[in-house]
């Protein structure tokens, strides 16, 4: 008797799970509403872009009222003295668009990164030599290894501080960027 009640409920629960099985939506069935259900949904609506969008121009330059009178006698005493403009000497150089500000950025990091990977190609190089170094007893082998590590080494000095400058330069194009109003979408 002890045995028959948790056999039925078992019983039970397997029939029960067997049932919802049965119930349960095939894939076609799924697919079908799904079709339908797109067929019902609105299209999507106009994705906005940087050319859909009006150029907004930089905000006026502040400068001190002091600084004011003394700027102002500095530029009438440079246009007495600066000579006419010839004619094609007005332009002013690249377009400063969204393709001119990402390749820019681009270039930067790029040197940045090739730096870096090949700073890390040379911090390998020296740990080799170094170990290659304290294996030899020969010491002529020990001086031709010495040579090269120490090349090796002032090579790495380099360009550790070739990566301070181009992260440096990348920090000021931003800077620049941001000073002439560009998106920051357009430094990536």
């Amino acid at each position: 008797m002890r045995l028959l009640i948790p056999a039925a409920i078992f019983s039970i629960l397997v029939l029960a799970g067997g049932v919802a099985a049965v119930r349960a939506q095939s894939l076609a069935d799924v697919a079908q509403k799904e079709e339908e259900r797109r067929k019902t949904v609105k299209p999507a609506s106009k994705v906005i872009t940087n050319k859909d969008l009006a150029a907004v121009p930089p905000p006026p330059a502040v400068t001190p009222p002091d600084d004011a009178k003394a700027a102002d006698a500095k530029a009438a005493e440079v246009a007495k003295t600066a000579k006419p403009a010839e004619p094609g000497a007005g332009d002013k150089g690249p377009v400063k668009d969204q393709a001119y500000w990402s390749g820019r950025m681009k270039e930067l990091r790029a040197q940045v990164d090739r730096d870096q990977l090949y700073a890390e190609a040379l911090q390998t190089r020296i740990n080799s030599l170094t170990a290659d170094f304290v294996n030899r007893d020969d010491p002529a082998q020990r001086g031709v290894i010495e040579r090269d590590r120490q090349r090796a080494t002032g090579e790495l000095d380099r360009l550790t501080k070739a990566i301070a400058e181009g992260k440096k330069a990348i920090a000021d194009l931003e800077e620049e960027a941001r000073r002439a109003g560009v998106p920051p979408g357009w430094l990536r």
